[in-house]
């Protein structure tokens, strides 16, 4: 499931599954280039004040009402969007993101032992298999691997000790020091997350369960905080507007129209107002209503690329793939970096079914393939355009590619070694499809010798 332009997963026309139904099927996980942006934007500094490179940083959105966030198998972040509709400032958001970050620069994930290693494997192998599920269309598939993985996940951060939970706390204090933030924010969370203890174990957030409070704990960080030269900094206008954009988005597409109407009325002008409902309009399928709102934001800030994309969305979704084309170009023209803004354009150039845009959309679905190599709705997609350009190695080696994403073994040598039939012996793409063979081969083993 995703938010923007790329949300459309597997075929043009694909209506995304409203909140209730995503519920009803259990977690998934969403991509959208905006938010996916202000959490990078957020975390950057942190990583890099603990001393971690910014570049591997992954971050994974699970669509869960509840209060939780972790990184995991390195510099992979996962936050639900419960927290961050919850969170009530930017500060504490980042001040999340800096305890967790402290428990990568402290080692804790390492020294957790070797069985909760394992653990910690399985579940960001379920989370990511989950999304590419999603990106592939299969909303159950995807539902599936990530509450298996949730439940994993839930028994190995029980063991986080409460030694560790203070060691990231001043870590993450540390951080927030180094890039002149507050530590207030973080002070914050923890006391909406300390009000959870009263609860009922069922009841509770999966934060409170996994990130053991204490008394000491909170007192420890509101000294530290006294003493700290930044206990009063504000939070920057540009974090406050990724913040609200990113809160008004989430809202509109995830609570539903009454609950968005109530936070944003019809009454509410600003951008944020605007923007929350147009997608609460979208989701109930008043896709006029969606429309002109985005009209609306276009009119009024025409160079941000996610109102261009947002309305691109909106026509696909009404089956208007060619007036869907100009949004999401024009929001590429302004974003050419965005990945998942490329695939949204790739996307709906295979959709045209005019082949003269065929080399156009593989072009841009290669460059997609090359920054997000686990997109396997861009494997999908590009496997589709190289079929109907004739083709039909490299279609097979995409295929492969995206079988090998998705975990599907059997189907991924078995393309891999029709594209080696295809392809001249030492081409590129005929030693990489030697490459997959081999992989889904090891990999086939270690599973029966399980």
């Amino acid at each position: 499931m995703m938010l923007g332009c790329a949300v459309l997963l597997a075929a043009a026309g694909t209506v995304l599954p409203t909140a209730a139904e995503a519920q009803r099927r259990g977690a998934q996980l969403v991509r959208d280039a905006e938010i996916e942006n202000t959490i990078r934007a957020y975390a950057a500094p942190l990583f890099a004040a603990a001393g971690l490179s910014n570049d591997s940083i992954s971050v994974h959105l699970v669509n869960d009402r509840t209060l939780n966030a972790f990184v995991a198998g390195g510099q992979r972040i996962f936050i639900n969007t419960g927290l961050l509709i919850r969170a009530e400032r930017p500060a504490q958001v980042i001040g999340v993101l800096a305890h967790e970050i402290g428990h990568i620069a402290g080692g804790h994930l390492v020294r957790m032992g070797q069985e909760i290693e394992n653990a910690q494997t399985a579940m960001i192998l379920s989370m990511l298999f989950g999304a590419a599920a999603a990106v592939a269309g299969s909303g159950e598939g995807a539902a599936a691997a990530v509450l298996g993985g949730q439940h994993i996940a839930e028994r190995s951060f029980l063991a986080y000790t409460r030694g560790q939970e203070s060691a990231a706390d001043q870590a993450g204090a540390t951080y927030l020091e180094e890039t002149r933030q507050t530590p207030g924010g973080l002070i914050e969370f923890l006391r909406i997350i300390g009000q959870q203890d009263a609860l009922l174990v069922g009841r509770q957030d999966p934060y409170s369960r996994t990130h053991p409070m204490t008394p000491e704990r909170v007192a420890a960080l509101e000294s530290r905080a006294s003493r700290s030269p930044y206990r009063n900094a504000q939070d920057t206008p540009e974090n406050i507007e990724r913040f609200r954009r990113m809160q008004a988005k989430l809202v509109g597409y995830l609570e539903g129209l009454p609950a968005t109407l109530r936070k944003y009325p019809e009454t509410d002008t600003s951008l944020y107002g605007r923007y929350a409902r147009a997608f609460a309009y979208f989701q109930a399928l008043d896709f006029q209503r969606a429309l002109k709102e985005a009209d609306a934001l276009i009119a009024a800030y025409p160079n941000d690329p996610f109102f261009h994309e947002l309305k691109a969305d909106i026509l696909l979704n009404i089956g208007r793939v060619a007036d869907s084309l100009p949004p999401i170009t024009e929001a590429h023209r302004l974003a050419p970096n965005e990945s998942l803004i490329a695939f949204g354009l790739g996307q709906r150039l295979v959709a045209l079914e005019d082949n003269s845009r065929l080399p156009e959309a593989i072009a841009i679905l290669r460059d997609v393939t090359r920054r997000e190599p686990d997109n396997s709705g861009a494997w999908q997609q590009l496997a589709v355009a190289y079929g109907r350009s004739g083709d039909i190695g490299m279609a097979s080696l995409a295929s492969a590619e995206r079988y090998l994403v998705l975990g599907e073994l059997r189907d991924a040598q078995g393309q891999a070694e029709r594209a080696t039939r295809l392809m001249k012996e030492g081409e590129p793409g005929w030693l990489r499809a030697q490459d997959i063979i081999a992989v889904a081969k090891d990999q086939r083993k270690l599973q029966r010798n399980r």
